[in-house]
């Protein structure tokens, strides 16, 4: 009698369970109050950017007046758009009066 081996399907239940999570894009929203210095430390500080990657948001949100910073699931999303909210007023300008302003939008649309 031949000897067959069970068959095992692993578990996609992590895997599905991604692929399922819905993702936001946290955009930031361009303004008159800010300089491009402050842009470009404020990326570098909150997310990590490069200076050349946080140039080119810097440049992106002025000239087309917002820019995709990050994709991520719901909770990261609102954080990163908190924590651009939280960042406080351009000292380099004597008129911004608080931080730039975010929004967070499904990536799917």
């Amino acid at each position: 009698m031949p000897q067959v081996s069970p068959t095992v399907t692993p578990s996609r239940e992590t895997s599905d369970q991604q692929d399922f999570t819905p993702l936001y894009h946290v955009v930031l929203l361009d303004d008159d109050d800010h300089t491009y210095d402050y842009v470009i430390e404020m990326l570098e500080k909150l997310f990590i950017f490069s200076r050349e990657k946080a140039f080119r948001h810097a440049v992106e949100v002025d000239t087309c007046g917002r820019t995709v910073l990050l994709t991520l699931p719901l909770p990261e999303a609102e954080f990163a758009r908190d924590q651009i909210h939280a960042y406080g007023p351009d000292w380099r300008m004597e008129r911004s009066r608080g931080s730039m302003s975010a929004v967070i939008e499904p990536a799917s649309a």
